[in-house]
């Protein structure tokens, strides 16, 4: 279980994160074993007049949305809609046929053919090819350009360019969440919304999580926050009433686009941890948990690029998930898997401690500040561990 005591430790860690003036609010839920204990530290603004943290609070999930996405598409593997090593040609023909970067940070003119057909496997492993290179190449100003009004037409502009590594030859993060949106539309002849509704987001309860927010929840919608002050203080990023998810998206993107509560997400993550089942319902099959959460990548494809330094130290990738694989810190174990958000989420189970771990905030992140914080966060979760 957790010990009483030193819990107030990670008490005061959220504190001094609040206290210091970076967020108006944080929150942690841990639950292990049938416990749930919840910090809530601060409001949903820095104004003082907003409400206070909860666990119904409504966040941005950012890069958390995609360990969500990647179990809807293990919905469609299931009932074999979709076959994991499969071509994508029949259901992307925008990426069908691809040419490819003869070096990843020349010419977006010299390029060669791709070796084999993307398969719906590359998209979830993130080894299809594209995704975020080096900002110095090329090929990244010709990337940032492309997120269009809906799926289709992004993937037409993506199409267009070439790959940046062979499918199946590197790791490049971020754009496959996006393909896999654009399969499970294609798959299923539905909005990729409704599809992740129907299939996973109703049978969890999750009733707050989607890629817009309705007015009349606009209340415990927290603000967002951009890394840097400006001269008056924290810079606001979006805020509920007139923000980005302040209106139906048209942009479903799997990469980041949803909204969530703790609440919501710690149904997500104990179904995880329980073999795919939530309160009776059987979301997803054992076998599935076990591929999404087992370590998808070759060293080669982890020799990775337009990343973190460091990052494939003791991290590796599953399907649409992040893994441990080798516990370098007083934090989450060998075989723990979960995921970061840009916004300063962050979630991890950890099955050899029955333990999931939920840290909710909405602050830009940049830099080591953050990092730090993140580390100081495991740090005491794991020494309250009895």
């Amino acid at each position: 279980m957790f010990s009483a005591k030193r819990l107030t430790r990670l008490r005061a860690v959220l504190e001094r994160r609040v206290e210091s003036g970076a967020v108006p609010g944080v929150l942690a839920v841990l639950a292990r074993r049938g416990e749930v204990h919840i910090e809530a530290v601060g409001r949903l603004a820095f104004e003082s007049t907003s409400p206070e943290m909860a666990p119904d609070t409504i966040v941005r999930l950012a890069s958390m949305s995609k360990p969500i996405v990647a179990a809807c598409a293990m919905t469609l593997i299931e009932d074999c809609t979709l076959r994991l090593d499969d071509p994508i040609d029949d259901l992307v023909p925008e990426l069908a046929n691809m040419r490819v970067l003869a070096d990843p940070a020349g010419p977006l003119e010299d390029t060669v053919a791709a070796e084999r057909p993307i398969s719906v496997r590359d998209v979830l492993a993130f080894t299809l090819g594209t995704g975020m290179p080096p900002e110095e190449a090329p090929i990244a100003a010709a990337l940032d350009t492309l997120r269009g009004p809906s799926l289709d037409e992004w993937i037409a502009g993506l199409g267009k360019l070439p790959l940046v590594h062979q499918p199946g030859e590197r790791w490049m993060y971020d754009t496959g969440s996006d393909v896999t949106g654009l399969l499970i539309q294609r798959a299923t002849g539905k909005s990729f919304g409704t599809a992740l509704r129907e299939r996973i987001l109703e049978p969890l309860g999750m009733k707050d999580t989607g890629f817009s927010v309705e007015a009349k929840d606009f209340g415990r919608f927290a603000t967002a926050y951009d890394h840097e002050d400006g001269p008056d203080g924290a810079v606001v990023q979006d805020v509920p009433e007139t923000g980005r998810w302040s209106t139906p998206a048209v942009f479903e993107g799997g990469s980041g686009g949803l909204v969530s509560t703790a609440e919501d997400y710690l149904a997500f993550a104990s179904a995880m941890l329980a073999g795919g089942t939530y309160q009776g319902t059987q979301v997803l099959s054992r076998a599935a948990v076990t591929l999404m959460t087992s370590d998808q990548l070759t060293p080669a494809q982890r020799a990775v690029s337009g990343f973190w330094p460091g990052y494939f130290a003791s991290t590796s990738w599953g399907l649409g998930t992040g893994i441990v694989v080798d516990r370098t810190q007083l934090g989450p174990s060998a075989g723990s898997y979960g995921w970061n958000g840009f916004y300063g989420t962050t979630w991890y189970n950890d099955p050899a401690e029955e333990l999931t771990g939920i840290l909710i905030q909405q602050r830009a992140h940049a830099g080591d500040a953050r990092l730090a914080f993140l580390r100081d966060f495991w740090t005491s979760v794991y020494q309250s561990l009895t």
